[in-house]
């Protein structure tokens, strides 16, 4: 059974940096992506940030991009979100996910196995 677990929420002021950690286990994730999404009260979850673990290829949202970095520790099965100058816009429950298929994409829809979140607080 796959297992995905969060780890690294918090309260942050603006501008600040907090680190999301993503252990994963239970299947040979191979090239399959892991990704990153968020979902605030009210809103559809969104895309943030994806990359697969075979060859580290990333794929970001554009509110992001130049803020937020993707990685992964192939020996640790883990996938890190390094969050820089963080904005209360920020402000959501963040989920791991890893992907049903090889293809990239940005819709949860592609996205077989999801964590239980994790929360993440930007006041101003």
């Amino acid at each position: 059974q796959v297992q995905l677990v969060e780890s690294g929420g918090g309260l942050v002021q603006a501008g600040g940096s907090l680190r999301l950690s993503c252990a994963a286990s239970g299947r040979t994730f191979s090239n399959y992506p892991m990704g990153w999404f968020r979902q605030a009260p009210g809103k559809e979850r969104e895309f943030v940030a994806a990359i697969r673990w075979s060859d580290g290829n990333t794929s970001y949202a554009d509110s992001a991009k130049g803020r937020f970095t993707i990685s992964r520790d192939n020996a640790k099965n883990t996938v890190y979100l390094q969050m820089n100058n963080l904005k209360p816009e920020d402000t959501a429950v963040y989920y791991c996910a890893a992907a049903a298929s090889l293809l990239w994409s940005s819709s949860p829809y592609a996205y077989a196995y999801w964590g239980q979140g994790t929360q993440v607080t930007v006041s101003s």
